[in-house]
């Protein structure tokens, strides 16, 4: 008798500042539940304590894994923390998200840091989220095309894994395997390097002191009892920007502008998921 791969949950697992991997890792976990006849189990690891502590799966769950894409990896300031997760043969489906640009290595990278971990990388998907920096660049995505084309990928992964009886071979996917290329460094007009790791948001004279900035930072880098102090380092996730009621957050360092302008007069085209079943 032929036997299938069965699961006893599917997770979300996933990092997102302003929410846009975890609206897709959602509803990718959301559809392959649904397929398995399981439940889904959220892991949120945006927040700082839940990085603090190692998680474990089951052998017999299917992960959906997502972080999104900065300078064309997988977030630097995540790497030690992913290296502890454990997978114990775990089937994962790797899905980053970028900001419209390229998603560069992301997606190869998390692959094989998964792998790492013993997962079993079965498919994986690139998607683009609403850009960071700009609210114009891909704005509002994932939008409705992009949750069609995400449900449409899960419907195909599960078909996949039902075919199958084990994961034997990780998935390939785009991207150059190790050494993978440098991030992704913006340039001046004059090919002269903008360097932005130091700069951190300011705060207008909008702000309340309501500490939702503080709350959402996905770095635990503004200080609670004065938000207009950027105590730690800055990865210029902009969730204190975006969610931000009053509008106070905000950036005027010359440099993150240019590269900011950059990006929405370049990158301006609607670029298109890549998956990889």
């Amino acid at each position: 008798m032929f036997l299938h791969m069965k699961f006893s949950k599917v997770y979300a697992a996933y990092f997102s500042g302003t929410g846009t991997t975890e609206k897709m890792v959602n509803a990718i976990a959301a559809k392959l539940a649904e397929k398995f006849g399981v439940a889904v189990e959220k892991f949120d690891f945006t927040p700082p304590a839940v990085r603090t502590v190692v998680k474990e799966f089951e052998s017999d769950a299917l992960v959906v894994f997502g972080t999104p894409v900065i300078a064309g990896r997988v977030p630097n300031v995540l790497l030690k923390y992913l290296a502890t997760v454990k997978g114990n043969g775990a089937v994962a489906v790797p899905v980053v998200l970028y900001g419209n640009r390229n998603f560069d290595d992301a997606l190869i990278e998390l692959r094989d840091i998964l792998e790492a971990d013993g997962f079993k990388p079965a498919a994986a998907a690139a998607f683009i989220g609403e850009h960071s920096f700009s609210k114009i660049l891909a704005a509002g995505r994932p939008d409705a095309q992009d949750m069609e084309v995400a449900n449409k990928f899960a419907a195909d992964v599960a078909a996949k894994l039902e075919a199958l009886e084990e994961v034997d071979e990780i998935i390939a996917v785009e991207g150059v395997e190790k050494p993978y290329r440098g991030y992704y460094q913006p340039r001046d007009r004059k090919g002269t390097p903008i360097n932005i790791l130091k700069v951190k948001p300011l705060t207008n004279d909008n702000c309340v002191n309501c500490g939702l900035c503080a709350k959402v930072c996905p770095m635990g880098s503004i200080n609670p009892e004065n938000v207009k102090e950027v105590v730690g380092i800055c990865i210029k996730c902009c969730a204190c920007v975006k969610k931000c009621p009053m509008g106070a957050k905000y950036y005027e360092d010359a440099g993150y502008l240019y590269h900011q302008t950059e990006l929405e007069e370049g990158y301006a085209r609607r670029a298109e998921p890549a998956l990889f079943i």
